[in-house]
């Protein structure tokens, strides 16, 4: 047997991967700097009370003020909330109380009512999606300025392989990960699955089945996909790879208005393609892995985007096209 064969033969070497990669590092006794800083600041801001009121005020009452700020100091650098550290879950809670709950699709900021009009509440703040179209091609285009494409993948068993076949797997994923030059964002989204149009898609054309037996089974499988359906909350399993194209920046050549919007539609353009042949190179890379993946066009990537948005609603109608009829009246 070669050394190849025995090197894959061997258990794969098991490391483990923390869940949030992006965690800051711990620079003394499992601590970050930012919770260095929130105990540092907590530390001082109790030193300076014990020595300007020290001498002033006794020690017990000192002692009774000072705790529950040091307790306080603590947990706020310390505890965490949903996976994210307290100050920092306090900050976020604190700028959306500040934040408008309602918003409108507006081009521009709302425009305040008239002064004989009271209203109560707030007014609505303007949508600011970070999509702000989608290409004929399936890029998007970024309120940013970038554009990003959608690449759709499907899932392998890998617990089922054997131990070559995943140091193979793992070898070839590896290959894509180090080649990627810009960043890329893997999202994996778990949605609910409706077996019902499958059962009554099956019962219908069960009858046209050559023999009974084969008709029965059908039925039979039928009953069985709408039972699941009506005991279980059935879940599917989605890949969606993101792949960002950035415009290149570079010095203004020309202050006229539309020189700078046609030099702004050439780099949206160029970045659309490299992001398409990023993900066709995704998709070729997945290939390797027997993991079929495809680059969602613009209808796909529409229909995505909207059930990312509403997850629980119900699909919405396809868009129509600029030619298509919307409304037909028959006179006579």
């Amino acid at each position: 047997m070669s050394t190849l064969h025995q090197q894959y033969d061997q258990p794969p070497m098991s490391v483990k991967i923390p869940a949030d990669v992006d965690q800051p590092d711990k620079v003394l006794y499992g601590l970050t700097i930012r919770q260095l800083g929130i105990l540092a600041g907590t530390a001082a801001a109790c030193l300076w009370v014990f020595l300007t009121f020290g001498p002033l005020v006794p020690l017990p009452v000192l002692v009774a003020v000072l705790v529950p700020v040091v307790a306080a100091g603590f947990v706020l650098a310390v505890a965490r909330h949903d996976g994210m550290n307290l100050d920092r879950y306090l900050l976020a809670s604190l700028r959306h109380t500040r934040t408008a709950k309602e918003r409108v699709t507006v081009s521009g900021p709302v425009q305040p009512p008239p002064v004989w009009c009271r209203i109560r509440g707030r007014l609505p703040a303007p949508l600011r999606l970070p999509v702000r179209a989608v290409r004929q091609d399936g890029a998007l285009e970024l309120a940013g300025g970038d554009v990003a494409v959608i690449v759709r993948a499907g899932t392998l068993t890998f617990g089922l392989r054997t131990p070559g076949e995943q140091a193979g797997l793992v070898a070839v994923f590896s290959r894509w990960l180090n080649s990627l030059d810009a960043p890329v964002q893997i999202l994996v989204q778990a949605r609910p699955v409706d077996l019902t149009g499958l059962a009554d898609h099956i019962t219908q054309h069960a009858p046209a089945l050559p023999d009974p037996a084969l008709e029965q089974a059908a039925c039979a499988h039928a009953a069985f996909l709408s039972d699941l359906g009506a005991a279980h909350d059935l879940l599917i399993r989605q890949v969606l790879i993101v792949i960002t194209g950035h415009i290149p920046s570079s010095p203004p050549v020309s202050v006229l208005p539309w020189r700078q919007n046609k030099r702004h539609r050439v780099g949206r353009q160029a970045a659309a393609a490299v992001a398409l042949r990023r993900a066709a190179e995704a998709v070729q890379a997945l290939a390797a892995l027997a993991v079929p993946a495809e680059v969602l066009d613009a209808d796909s990537a529409a229909a995505v985007l909207a059930e990312s948005l509403s997850p629980s609603e119900p699909h919405l109608v396809d868009n129509a096209a600029p030619g298509d009829v919307i409304t037909h009246r028959k006179e006579g």
